[in-house]
């Protein structure tokens, strides 16, 4: 009997964990007799089905989470993606040329002078009032400053001790570039590194501006000769190279290596890297030369800067006899108002307003040209990207130049005599 008890409560315990259909915690128990016992081998099939059954559960829901935790991945990536757009697109509204649809432009900021003054014309026009008094304009007297000479020193004697011991050490040739001012500059500094290195310097050549296109060369504006003989006995010029030095180099001075210098190098620097090259070769060209030699030079260096600008250079006879008929007329027509005058220079070149990224009322067509000058004469200057420009911020500041208009305009706003003489020397 207890035998047989025994076998019936392993059967029931079989029939609960053994049998294939795997109760779960919600099953409930048969109350029918339990079968016999099945053999082993059938219990270890139905414990190897409920595992594999188990295992792919688990893998199924391992399966769902990778899913949804790809689908999150994905989101978020392109949301990554997103964020950098829509800050890019952001700058542009703010900064670009959708900025005027979304705030106003700052007072200032724009040119707006022509339209001013076709508002302003009638008013202008219809003025018939006599003479404004404002003779404030005339209450500040300015100091005219002496002309000092040039100092007294012993550079005559410096350079002439220096040529009779060694002689030359060759020809210095320089390309004087920019405008009159710069190149007057250049033609002083020139002849102080010649001095400087004991060279003969070469006659100037002027660089070929593609604005101005101006062919002039230093005959046509100063006196040639006047020039060389001056220097005479301080610094050795010549018109141009010997045939033996020419000869070398096929005829052609840009055969000559060229040495890029930095800009207002010191003298120290020509005595260390220029001098060298110059007993190498004979001869030495540096182009361009424009604010090449720094202000601060010996004594007797600076005296030849000074005898150039005031003594040497002076300017050719069609120049001159120019500048005497309008100095005349002013005196003339100025006579009548007690000696006053305004005199203006209506400068605004295409070179000037390219390099100031200022805009005007030209529209797409401005801006194409202006960014073809910027590129022909300056490269990727302007394209760098740490420079930035704001051209409203250049006007508001005052970087702008004035156009012809904004120059006449401004001194008859500040001085509307009718008895008042105004000269246009230049336009």
């Amino acid at each position: 009997m207890a035998i047989n008890t025994a076998i019936a409560m392993k059967a029931k315990a079989h029939n609960v964990n053994g049998n294939n259909g795997c109760l779960s915690e919600g099953s409930t128990e048969s109350n029918s007799p339990s079968p016999p016992p099945s053999p082993r081998r059938h219990l270890q099939t139905g414990i190897s089905q409920c595992r594999r059954r188990i295992r792919s559960k688990v893998q199924a829901h391992f399966r769902r989470e990778n899913l949804t935790a790809g689908i999150f991945l994905r989101w978020n990536i392109r949301y990554l993606l997103l964020l950098p757009l829509l800050y890019i697109s952001g700058l542009i509204m703010c900064v670009g040329p959708f900025s005027a649809l979304l705030q106003p432009s700052l007072p200032g900021s724009v040119y707006r002078s022509h339209e001013l003054f076709a508002k302003l014309w009638p008013d202008i026009a219809a003025d018939n009032s006599t003479a404004i008094e404002l003779s404030s304009v005339w209450k500040f007297k300015r100091r005219l400053k002496m002309q000092r000479p040039c100092p007294n020193s012993t550079a005559r004697q410096h350079f002439a001790m220096n040529e009779e011991s060694s002689g030359p050490n060759g020809y210095l040739i320089i390309e004087a570039n920019g405008g009159l001012n710069q190149q007057r500059s250049a033609i002083c500094n020139a002849v102080a590194l010649a001095g400087l290195l004991n060279a003969i310097l070469v006659i100037p050549h002027f660089e070929f501006n593609s604005v101005w296109r101006d062919p002039s060369e230093f005959r046509d504006i100063y006196d040639e000769d006047y020039f060389i003989a001056t220097l005479e006995g301080h610094v050795k010029v010549v018109k141009e190279l010997p045939d033996e030095v020419m000869e070398r180099y096929d005829y052609n001075i840009s055969s000559i290596p060229n040495i890029r210098v930095q800009a207002w190098a010191p003298a120290n620097y020509y005595l260390g890297e220029v001098y060298p090259v110059l007993l190498e070769k004979g001869v030495i060209r540096i182009a361009p030369f424009a604010n090449r030699l720094a202000m601060s030079v010996p004594p007797h260096i600076q005296l030849l800067r000074c005898m150039a600008n005031y003594k040497a250079l002076r300017f050719s006879s069609p120049i001159s006899t120019l500048a005497h008929k309008l100095v005349d007329r002013m005196i003339e027509k100025s006579s009548r108002t007690g000696g006053k005058y305004v005199s203006i220079h209506l400068r605004f070149e295409e070179d000037m307003v390219a390099f100031s990224c200022c805009v005007y009322d030209g529209g797409d067509a401005e801006k194409l040209k202006m960014d073809s000058i910027r590129e022909i004469g300056w490269k990727r200057k302007f394209k760098r990207k740490d420079r930035v420009i704001i051209p409203g911020l250049n006007r508001i500041e005052g970087k702008c130049p004035l156009t012809p208009l904004e120059g006449a305009k401004q001194p008859d706003a500040t001085w509307r005599q009718k008895n008042g003489v105004m000269e246009w020397p230049m336009a």
